[in-house]
């Protein structure tokens, strides 16, 4: 039986042709805008159609039909390749997991793929699943140790890599571990949600495949759920695209048109909650309620090194355990009143959870740890909130 035939989307050439010198922060504003005609809009419309005219036989390069490309994906994963430093557009996805899962199918039949024990659960829980099926083997590492992970690349076919690791904030030495896994021939595959381009770009530390939760930072408002995968290499990108359209793992135009309005305030948003997160990761490091904090910006933290050689930027999540266990950490988040009881992260509002409360959260999470997204409210307020909120427990 034939293959089906799959076309890759139209890769537009936008009519705003900006220098190739700007700047990210400027880049998140202006990638992506409609031709400068007369009376044109200065923002690329939403396009809701389920397929495309066309006569003759479908050519490569053809819409075609609604699974296959939207004209309303091109901006966004234009900008976003752009952003990345990609030479190819993005490939936009219908979620974080999705893109996850399109990127876990390049690793071959059989093979094995190296991973980080401390990941977004959501990729640990579809590996592990994939591997109980048969379809690779998974081994798990501290990815801070670089000795550690290059002992286990031996016959692997991909290595995983996320830096900061979710939600420990290990620091992975990523170039070293991209010349490494290249040395023993395998595929890298890097998850880029914590940092967004603005804070890194592992295509330029050798990685081959970039992956995002646009979810998260990128569209920053919460009200979306997306993902993204980026690469410069045409094949890998073809096997992507071939992957979403047979799988229909596909995102509605409107989806994407609020993705790219919320890139535009990345920088800000970013700028605001960075910050906000380095007063708050102090603070914390001397409250008598606090056994850890982990933010790769504090001078004493593990990572502190390694992310400012290679990032730019601290980011905007921290990790803290509280004392008296995992009930006191519930107190605390019971306790508070600005900031949210919620999962996910990047988005505008100050989120904070106790991940062991998920039950694939990996058992080396501490029980009593907090997870932090630092949003874009007022520094103080955050503070009073989270210091009312520790006082109140008790051992």
């Amino acid at each position: 039986m034939d293959s089906p035939r799959v076309y890759p989307a139209v890769m537009t050439q936008q009519g705003s042709q900006h220098p190739d010198s700007l700047a990210p922060d400027t880049v998140v504003v202006a990638g992506g805008r409609p031709e400068r005609t007369h009376d044109a809009p200065v923002n690329p419309p939403v396009v809701l159609s389920s397929t495309f005219f066309g006569q003759g036989e479908v050519e490569q390069g053809d819409r075609a039909y609604g699974r296959y490309a939207n004209p309303s994906w091109d901006p966004f994963e234009e900008t976003l390749g752009e952003l990345e430093t990609a030479q190819l557009p993005a490939l936009v996805f219908a979620s974080g997991l999705a893109a996850v899962a399109a990127a876990l199918s390049l690793v071959p039949s059989g093979g094995t793929i190296v991973m980080p024990r401390h990941s977004y659960q959501g990729s640990l829980a579809v590996s592990q699943d994939l591997a109980a099926r048969g379809a690779f083997t998974v081994r798990t590492v501290d990815i801070a140790d670089t000795e550690a992970v290059k002992a286990q690349l031996e016959g692997a076919d991909a290595l995983w890599l996320e830096s900061p690791t979710n939600p420990m904030l290990e620091v992975a030495e990523m170039r070293a571990l991209a010349q490494a896994a290249h040395d023993a021939g395998a595929l890298v595959i890097a998850d880029n949600t914590f940092s967004t381009p603005l804070g890194q770009r592992p295509l330029e530390s050798g990685v081959d495949v970039v992956v995002h939760s646009v979810t998260k930072y990128l569209a920053g408002h919460s009200d979306v759920v997306l993902g993204a995968v980026v690469t410069s290499d045409p094949d890998l990108r073809a096997r992507l695209l071939t992957y979403r359209s047979l799988r229909g793992a596909i995102a509605g135009p409107f989806e994407v048109w609020l993705a790219l309005r919320g890139l535009r305030t990345l920088a800000l948003r970013i700028e605001r909650s960075q910050a906000t997160a380095m007063a708050l990761a102090r603070k914390l490091l001397e409250h008598p309620r606090v056994e850890a904090v982990r933010y790769p910006g504090l001078p004493g933290d593990p990572g502190h090194e390694r992310a400012a050689a290679q990032m730019d930027g601290f980011g905007s999540i921290i990790a803290i355990t509280v004392r008296g266990g995992a009930a006191a950490a519930d107190a605390v988040v019971d306790a508070l009143q600005l900031w949210l009881p919620a999962t996910s992260l990047g988005g505008v509002e100050s989120l904070i959870e106790r991940r062991r409360r998920h039950v694939n959260e990996p058992e080396t999470v501490p029980e009593n740890l907090l997870r932090l997204s630092v949003g874009i409210e007022n520094a103080k307020d955050l503070w009073a909130d989270l210091d009312q909120a520790l006082q109140k427990v008790q051992d």
